[in-house]
């Protein structure tokens, strides 16, 4: 059993080079099946191809499926026992894994550990469960396309990236299934590159991720030094020792790459844009991974944390700030998929807050929870769009009749979002409201940072009411606005014209229902009636203003209630907008002068000195034109020269 973690790390890590190396193998094979070739030689070249495509994608998801499937059950079994107990409040227990050997740096070594204690047994199966979902979807989401092969195993290596995060004894490990998965998210939101916004969507993930992993490298360095070890248990060991500048600094480094990762304000731009990748990769990255892992290294270095108070204050303003303005930034979106990023930065910022407040266990707690209900809004989402052929929502409308699997199963999970009972989200919403009202009574934040923290929370029950249902509403309700349109060009959405989706995306939409529906009972969960009685009627004002305007005009857009900030909202503030005129503008403008003097000044002094010489060896050319009479006469003409010379000196 102490095996366990590395293999749960190895199976999809192997399979991705195996779905790599071996999907399209052997190349040229012929297919088979085909009893009656069609006439012409380019139709038989075709349909060869189609068949060979086949096979290779069907290779392809087995390849992806089964090792994702095994390392599921690993998960599990090392969950069995440590989860439980973890989400019931319990004693952390002793953790299984071991150390496979230590790489010498001629300053502190890095531990090779892998293992498996009870905050990362409970967030593997998390991560295995929904991963293992994912690949069973897309099998009928991507049918056909051609880069399946790839795509799938991109997903393996992600799902091993983020257990080798989760499962990692060593900071420094754990810093490479970090940085391992920001490369699978470029690559997985660039999927469909044929399309610029794709491929600009995937490089601007990369490099705001990037960025706050600058600030995350250094914060491992503050913390390793200052312990003497990479070990996250020696550094937690050691955390009452160091001064309480040194945790300030190490944890607000630490909270850059946690603000790129998870998309907390300032770093949030990214997330909404990373929607132009296929819909499956939008649920691995809004539920499992990710996102998931910002709100687990705080988690998972929590002591530090709570030792540095000004960290915790900066982490509750900007958990503040990220979950009502990104509430009301969804509010106004007309794409589906956009609608519910921006609602993943705004539950992120309610685990933050959870940290912030003091309680990582609810903020856990609400992280399982979400990474349900928010995978299973996203594949049903997918269903929706390969049924309709477009994101937006003015193109949507009374498909419950049409998909009533997806009807059903998308009221769950648009009913955790809301936290309405007994859905998961009730009780993991109600433990991170009630943290936050007991920091406000008196806690680590301060009163300023606890105040605006618990307001901002109340302000955005209300709003994350009044967004799911304008969603819910105009999705599935209403006149049908259109039919299903015919199967588009390679590179977008693959369209379904039947009545539901395939049983391959409608399978794991049916699973994950069951979780994002009951998970909340997991753990004895301990309900503040007073803070859920408070929730549950701020989601029900919030939904039932949106549904009486909505009544009162079913055309009609309820984003409306927004007035004249509706516009703001829907720009998510501008923020993209500051970011082009304060940062991206000037350095395209520095990068633009850098080219002109690199053209004039360098290559310029290059060139003139080119052209000197030139001249120069035109002068000298003159006497060396290859006379020789001329090459004589200047002879005769020296030694006459220095004849008269030595007669008029002697």
């Amino acid at each position: 059993m102490t095996t366990f973690p590395l293999l749960a790390v190895l199976l999809p890590t192997l399979a991705a080079a195996a779905g790599l190396l071996l999907s399209r193998w052997p190349h040229n094979r012929t297919p088979a099946q085909a009893q009656s070739p069609p006439p012409t030689a380019k139709a038989r070249l075709a349909a060869a191809e189609k068949a060979t495509g086949e096979r290779a994608n069907t290779r392809a998801a087995w390849i992806a499926i089964l090792p994702t499937a095994a390392s599921a059950v690993l998960a599990l079994w090392l969950a069995w026992g440590p989860g439980f107990a973890y989400l019931e409040g319990d004693t952390a227990s002793e953790p299984v894994g071991r150390t496979y050997g230590t790489v010498v740096t001629g300053g502190i070594p890095i531990s090779l550990t892998l293992q498996a204690d009870d905050l990362s047994a409970v967030l593997g199966v998390l991560v295995t469960l929904v991963a293992l979902a994912v690949q069973v979807y897309s099998v009928g989401y991507l049918k056909d396309d051609p880069r399946y092969p790839s795509y799938s195993a991109f997903i393996s290596l992600f799902t091993g990236a983020m257990l080798l995060v989760v499962y990692a004894g060593d900071l420094l490990v754990l810093y490479v299934g970090w940085e391992i998965m920001g490369l699978c998210s470029y690559l997985l939101i660039g999927h469909w590159w044929e399309d610029r916004g794709n491929s600009r969507a995937a490089v601007k993930a990369f490099l705001v991720t990037r960025l706050g992993d600058v600030g995350f490298l250094f914060g491992i360095f503050v913390l390793g030094t200052s312990a003497g070890s990479f070990r996250i248990a020696d550094v937690l060991a050691r955390v009452p020792e160091m001064s309480a500048a040194t945790l300030t600094t190490a944890t607000m480094l630490l909270l850059c790459g946690v603000a790129g990762k998870s998309a907390q304000v300032p770093l949030h731009t990214w997330l909404p844009d990373a929607m132009a990748g296929p819909t499956p990769i939008s649920a691995l990255i809004h539920a499992a991974t990710m996102v998931a892992a910002g709100i687990f290294i705080v988690a998972r270095l929590f002591p530090a944390f709570l030792h540095a108070r000004p960290t915790l204050d900066v982490l509750a303003v900007i958990a503040a700030i990220g979950m009502l303005g990104a509430a009301l930034a969804a509010f106004a979106q007309d794409d589906l998929k956009r609608v519910l990023a921006y609602s993943t930065v705004s539950q992120l910022a309610y685990m933050a807050g959870g940290l912030a407040a003091g309680s990582d266990r609810a903020a856990i707690f609400h992280l399982l929870t979400h990474g349900a209900f928010k995978a299973l809004l996203f594949l049903c989402a997918g269903a929706v769009i390969h049924h309709v052929g477009s994101n937006l929502m003015t193109q949507m409308g009374g498909l419950r009749r049409e998909l009533p699997v997806t009807f059903v199963t998308m009221t769950v999970g648009f009913a955790a979002l809301m936290g309405i009972p007994p859905a998961s989200g009730f009780f993991s919403k109600d433990g991170i409201l009630s943290a936050m009202d007991g920091a406000l009574a008196g806690g680590g934040l301060t009163d300023a940072a606890a105040l605006l923290l618990y307001g901002c929370a109340l302000a955005t029950v209300a709003v994350t009411g009044a967004y799911a249902t304008r969603a819910w509403l105009r999705t599935f309700f209403g006149t049908p606005r259109v039919v299903a349109l015919p199967e588009p060009e390679p590179g977008t959405a693959h369209v379904v014209d039947v009545t539901e989706a395939p049983r391959t995306m409608l399978v794991p939409i049916m699973l994950l229902a069951v979780p994002a529906l009951l998970l909340g009972f997991a753990g004895q969960p301990h309900v503040d009636l007073s803070v859920a009685a408070i929730s549950v009627v701020l989601a029900l004002l919030g939904a039932g203003v949106v549904y009486a305007v909505w009544r009162g005009d079913p055309v009609a857009d309820p984003a409306r209630l927004l007035g004249p900030l509706r516009v703001p909202c829907e720009r998510a503030f501008y923020v993209d907008g500051l970011y082009a005129a304060l940062i991206v503008r000037p350095i395209m403008a520095l990068a633009g002068l850098v080219v002109r003097t690199d053209d004039v000044v360098v290559d310029g002094a290059v060139r003139g000195a080119g052209r000197t010489a030139r001249g120069l060896s035109g002068w000298l050319r003159l006497t060396q034109n290859g006379n020789v009479q001329l090459y004589v006469s200047g002879v005769l003409a020296g030694v006459l020269l220095i004849a008269v010379g030595a007669v008029m000196l002697t």
